[in-house]
């Protein structure tokens, strides 16, 4: 077996300070990046929909929620993955963590092959159980449809960003999704639109355009990982055969990730479904604001993947005290980062929602949402960056458990009674959400700060 060349990652795992600032932005600044460009893409595409009306914009938000619940599966893997091959990476064995990518990608194929069929089968159904208006049913479902077959391709690019996320590499997923999300915006506007000589397909061309972009996206990265010089080199001897002992070790760490995901859509399902209730104007504003939200997300995303890698580097490399400093030195770039995106929704809520639609209504429902959004940014990086170095220890449990607790009880039933006892409309469902990311970031700070993650066997 050949050996990996030196570089980056040996040198994250040497370093005498790998805790530092600056080796948690060397490995954060490409996320960062290739979220920035998946937001700029999402809120590009948001307002070429948004010109299609209220009932485009709602078919996308209700089909969303249904396959992020699909998304469990592809988490448990991607979790899995990451911590197993950061692990070994730092302890130096690239055989392990080739063969860890091998049977990962194996086991996600197959998951989303029925996952596929399923959502494809009962499209209709599916957005018809999520409350949509009889104008938004034929939309929504054709919308699912169209969005099917880029979902296995989508799932292989989580696991493989995965791998070379936890092997150091946050670069290479930061190139790759430059380029495809260049292609998706090329895509949109010339298909939505009818652009270039194509026909002028609206909601279907924005599925359409989004299913095309995540296959190059999954096959370029399948591509680079077969290479002899990647960080990390799947395994070819035995490609197609099955290691379930492996297959356990992987699923053991992200069953729980799995777990969370599905708890936590489902309580998001049912909690649109409130939102939803409250009539399609009002839930365009939501789903608008959600759309502005996630520009907060880059920041802190980026940083917590940073502590996963290092956390579970230097986990393998024997370093717990560097694993904990990691941890902590993330948070405080995050805590930074997440306030200062907090005061831009308090300051400029209505000119980024006017990016999105003229409608005074939802501008003024939408700009609401986000102010009360700003309280949430500092919960909502301290939940990500600790969640993130837990799971690099692999210790996903407690992330599960809060948060199942915390969707459940501080985002669904807190915004039931809000908006259905109280009367509170939209408002009553975002202040829910800050309730959610208190409790959530409360539990896995208190988890982290115990540090018995430091000496769990996987």
């Amino acid at each position: 077996m050949r050996r990996y060349k030196k570089g980056e990652v040996s040198d994250l795992v040497t370093g005498e300070d790998s805790s530092s600032k600056k080796v948690i932005l060397k490995l954060a600044w490409p996320v960062i990046v290739e979220q920035a460009l998946g937001t700029v893409t999402q809120v590009v595409d948001m307002m070429m929909v948004g010109r299609l009306g209220a009932a485009a914009i709602t078919a996308i938000g209700l089909s969303m929620q249904p396959l992020f619940f699909s998304m469990a599966f592809g988490m448990a893997i991607s979790v899995g993955t990451t911590a197993l091959v950061a692990r070994h990476i730092g302890a130096g064995d690239e055989w392990e963590a080739g063969k860890t990518l091998q049977q990962s990608l194996l086991a996600v194929s197959v998951i989303m092959v029925f996952v596929s069929i399923l959502f494809f089968a009962g499209a209709e159904t599916v957005i018809r159980f999520m409350g949509a208006e009889a104008e938004v049913v034929p939309l929504g479902t054709s919308y699912i449809r169209w969005l099917v077959p880029g979902l296995i391709f989508m799932f292989l690019g989580f696991v493989l960003t995965a791998a070379l996320r936890g092997a150091g590499n946050t670069k290479t997923p930061m190139k790759v999704n430059f380029v495809l999300n260049l292609f998706n915006i090329f895509l949109n506007y010339t298909l939505i639109f009818g652009h270039f000589g194509a026909p002028e397909l609206g909601l279907n061309g924005a599925a359409i355009a989004t299913s095309l972009s995540r296959g190059f996206g999954g096959i370029v990265l399948l591509i680079y990982v077969f290479r002899d010089d990647a960080t990390v080199t799947v395994l070819k001897e035995g490609f197609f055969k099955f290691d379930i002992d492996r297959i356990r070790r992987i699923m053991k760490i992200g069953m729980p990730a799995a777990m969370e995901q599905m708890v936590m859509r489902t309580a998001q399902i049912f909690f649109v479904r409130v939102v939803s209730g409250l009539g399609t104007v009002a839930f365009a504003a939501h789903q608008i604001a959600i759309n502005v939200e996630s520009i907060s997300y880059m920041p802190g995303f980026g940083i917590a993947v940073a502590a996963t890698t290092l956390v579970g580097q230097n986990l393998g490399a024997e370093k717990k005290d560097q694993a904990e400093q990691s941890g902590y030195e993330a948070w405080k770039l995050g805590a930074m980062f997440m306030g200062l995106m907090a005061v831009v929704f308090l300051i400029f809520p209505e000119q980024l929602v006017r990016l999105y639609s003229n409608d005074p209504e939802i501008i003024r429902i939408g700009a609401l949402c986000l102010r009360i959004a700003a309280i949430a940014q500092i919960p909502m990086g301290s939940q990500f960056i600790f969640a993130g170095g837990l799971r690099g220890a692999g210790e996903t449990k407690s992330v599960f458990y809060s948060t199942a607790i915390s969707s459940w009880i501080g985002r669904l039933g807190v915004a039931y009674i809000l908006i259905n006892v109280f009367g509170f409309g939209v408002a009553g469902a975002w202040i829910a959400m800050v309730v959610d990311w208190v409790m959530r970031s409360s539990y896995v700070f208190y988890r982290f700060r115990l540090g018995d993650w430091k000496d769990l066997e996987v």
